[in-house]
């Protein structure tokens, strides 16, 4: 137990456990500060869940960036948590896009700021150079429409209008990422198809409409002995 505390940083009540690569939160860390701790730090390690958080009744942050937590990401009811950062995992929205964000309108009711930044599910160009200022906004209209609570989704602040609009238009608002293409087609080429393969080249025969006569070529016109 002394060495296991030993990898904690604790500061009054807040609580630190960064960087261990743990796949699950530590039974120790639920038995030993679950009951006071306001703060909670998990950001880099290797969590897909966060079932062992139930112990932590009176969180108001939760920091989880940096891990594995998906869309199947499930919390006991935290009803003071106002604070949760989730950047850099594996949120996408693509399957069931709206189970994740009313499963927090449901079990975090004081849920005031909430990041989503370096997951998917968020287009910000930093992270997504295909994504544009539009696709952003869709995706703020989409979070706000669920969670209409929120002063601050990731680092800007809510605005009136933002929400008035989440609410008219939010539910059609979801940025969708167009599959990729595996069929690889081959690039253009004017050839017929049989010429295209280097390892089966063989050469092609077609008859030409065009038929050149020569009219117009240098090598037709005379030459007269004083333009030697």
């Amino acid at each position: 137990m002394a060495r296991n505390e030993s990898l904690v940083a604790l500061n009054g009540t807040q609580i630190s456990y960064i960087g261990h690569d743990c796949k699950d939160i530590p039974d120790f860390l639920g038995d030993t500060y679950g009951h006071f701790a306001r703060r909670l730090d998990l950001s880099f390690n290797q969590l897909r869940s966060l079932a062992g958080i139930k112990t932590f009744t009176e969180l108001e942050e939760l920091v989880v960036d940096n891990n594995l937590l998906g869309n199947d990401l499930q919390l006991p009811r935290l009803p003071n948590l106002h604070t949760l950062t989730l950047n850099k995992n594996q949120i996408s929205f693509q399957t069931n896009h709206s189970a994740l964000l009313e499963h927090l309108a449901d079990v975090t009711p004081s849920l005031e700021y909430l990041s989503l930044l370096g997951n998917e599910a968020c287009p910000n160009q930093l992270v997504s150079p295909d994504k544009d200022e539009d696709d952003y906004q869709r995706y703020r209209y989409f979070v706000l429409h669920k969670l209409p609570q929120l002063k601050f989704l990731d680092t800007r602040k809510v605005t009136k209008k933002e929400v008035m609009e989440a609410q008219a238009r939010g539910a059609f608002m979801k940025v969708v990422k167009p599959k990729s293409d595996t069929s690889h087609p081959l690039p253009y080429t004017p050839l017929p198809r049989g010429s295209r393969d280097a390892r089966n080249h063989k050469g092609v025969f077609a008859k030409c409409r065009y038929v050149y006569y020569g009219k117009h070529s240098e090598g037709n016109r005379f030459i007269r002995n004083d333009q030697l």
